[in-house]
């Protein structure tokens, strides 16, 4: 159950960071973008453990 959770949020995490991404597909500001990449990457990091 735990490891379930654990990637459902995981999951959450990357959606969220693409989101962000493909919403500032016009780079607005940088460092919106640069949130949105460290999401997708906790996401993937978070899956791997």
């Amino acid at each position: 159950m735990k490891g379930f959770l654990k990637k459902t949020l995981a999951v959450c995490l990357i959606g969220l960071g693409l989101g962000i991404l493909l919403v500032l597909l016009l780079p607005i500001t940088g460092w919106l973008i640069l949130i949105g990449l460290a999401l997708i990457g906790v996401g993937f990091a978070w899956l791997a453990c």
